[in-house]
């Protein structure tokens, strides 16, 4: 493998980094762009702050900068953005910051008054630190994508996860289940993919109080059937384990969630092994720490996507190609 890919014709050079937050990840893409990694000093001084050098020229390469936003996030992101401003002093001619998890996602709008927009907040850091493109995998709502100012490629999980679940269950006596109204959409194009019925929960929030809900009512025939849950994350658990419980309580025969990022913090672990779903199928956009391995967890790998898309990007090509007819 090379540190650098040669397009066609041309000197283009293109370059991978990566933070710490994941590296599993970034070299299963490294493995699948068949290059390697650019090696990298990074470490953390005794009073937290940050440093990071790259230990070979980037000088007018096309730079892709990967980090996901995971736990310590505020850190992970840091990071993130340390590394884009090394790379526009070190002259990279452009650089792409993917970010599989996109950090403060759900803070995309005001609720109430007096609260920031953080998501629109981390998307101006890494325009100012020098990110001229955008890549992230099921931003939690679309509008993010407007935050940042310059070109976002939206990469869907959706195919890669919904061809797992396809081979796992009988589409006869399949229903796709949104979570809570806000996921409709999301679930609705499951179900036109797999070509399965649609039942939703209908749930309220406490806005004043975080990571704690109340499921009411289900709208939707479940009873015999195998339900599928789908959502963009499953954090602390609590909305997939009340929504799986009340599916039971109306009759489904097996509840399984599929889920994009494992974010799994909290109470998670806990509650997904004793709740009613008998499989949880997400994908490695987080890391996944042995601790928190359930035989209940499916993995899939992000990483072919990811590749694609830097593939696309670097020959001109179109990102939104990989996803005709999985819509």
């Amino acid at each position: 493998m090379s540190s650098g890919i040669i397009s066609h014709g041309s000197d283009k050079r293109l370059v991978l980094v990566s933070g710490r937050a994941h590296p599993e990840l970034a070299e299963a893409v490294a493995r699948e762009l068949d290059c390697e990694l650019v090696p990298m000093d990074a470490y953390t001084f005794a009073n937290g702050e940050l440093y990071v050098r790259y230990n070979e020229s980037v000088r007018g390469a096309y730079a892709f900068c990967l980090q996901s936003h995971t736990a310590p996030i505020n850190e992970a992101i840091m990071e993130h953005l340390i590394m884009v401003d090394a790379l526009k002093r070190a002259s990279a001619r452009s650089i792409t910051v993917i970010a599989p998890y996109y950090g403060y996602s759900r803070q995309d709008k005001k609720h109430r008054g007096r609260e920031p927009i953080s998501a629109r907040l981390v998307a101006d850091l890494f325009k100012t630190a020098g990110a001229d493109r955008l890549m992230s995998v099921d931003l939690h709502t679309a509008q993010i994508q407007g935050f940042f100012d310059g070109p976002v490629d939206h990469l869907w999980a959706m195919p890669l996860l919904a061809h797992y679940i396809r081979g796992r269950v009988d589409r006869d006596r399949l229903t796709v289940v949104s979570p809570d109204a806000g996921r409709v959409r999301l679930a609705d194009q499951w179900a036109d993919k797999l070509g399965a019925p649609l039942a939703i929960i209908h749930k309220r929030r406490d806005p004043t109080v975080p990571n704690q809900v109340e499921t009411h009512e289900l709208v939707g025939d479940v009873h015999g059937r195998t339900c599928v849950i789908v959502d963009d994350m499953i954090d602390t658990g609590g909305t997939l384990v009340q929504a799986a419980q009340a599916l039971v309580e109306n009759g489904a025969a097996e509840v399984i969630a599929a889920c994009t990022h494992a974010v799994l913090s909290g109470p998670a672990i806990e509650r997904l092994r004793d709740s009613v779903i008998s499989e949880l199928v997400v994908t490695d956009t987080l890391p996944l720490p042995e601790e928190k391995r359930l035989d209940k967890i499916t993995v899939l790998s992000i990483a072919p996507i990811i590749a694609r898309a830097i593939r696309e990007i670097f020959d001109d090509g179109s990102v939104t190609s990989l996803f005709d007819g999985n819509v």
